[in-house]
């Protein structure tokens, strides 16, 4: 063979079933702290439990399969609010996110910015990434992204849907 490499097809190719994909490497990630200051009073508040969340992250491509971070979080309780509250992690996933912030920003860069379609830009995320992100969950974070403001290219998008043009009320 002439030229740099060879082509080797993915061996997850063709795969359907989501359970028939490579098990994930899990990853620990620890924010079970003893003490930390409560966000509303700032008083230092004790842990009174711990607890563990799974998110999905960007994958292993050496070894080609996923990775998802367990991460274990405390909850706190202030003696002075009289209030119970869990260790911040919106830096890590947003609140009730099954994938980390950095999936998520890639997967929306990827529909906004290169203009992808939903199931191309899901498997662009399998095939490069080693994430599985349904298209609907995509579609979903690109919609939920807010008003649309400037494009990759500097022009501006309207942000008037199909509702908007057509002069209709509530998608009739």
């Amino acid at each position: 063979m002439y030229g740099p490499g060879e082509y080797v097809p993915d061996p997850t190719e063709g795969i359907v079933n989501v359970k028939d994909l490579p098990a994930p490497i899990l990853v620990p990630y620890d924010r079970n702290h003893d003490h930390t200051p409560c966000p509303r009073c700032g008083h230092r508040a004790s842990r009174h439990k711990a607890g563990q969340r799974t998110v999905h992250d960007l994958g292993d491509l050496y070894t080609g399969c996923p990775v998802d971070l367990v991460v274990t979080y405390s909850s706190h309780y202030c003696s002075r609010c009289r209030k119970y509250f869990n260790i911040d992690l919106s830096d890590v996933a947003l609140p009730g996110s099954h994938y980390t912030r950095r999936v998520t920003q890639l997967a929306v860069r990827l529909v906004v910015e290169d203009g992808l379609p939903y199931r191309p830009a899901s498997w662009h995320l399998w095939r490069d990434h080693r994430v599985f992100v349904p298209f609907a969950t995509l579609q979903n974070w690109t919609e939920a992204g807010g008003k649309k403001g400037a494009r990759a290219d500097g022009r501006c998008v309207s942000g008037r849907g199909a509702c908007d043009i057509l002069g209709r009320r509530g998608g009739r």
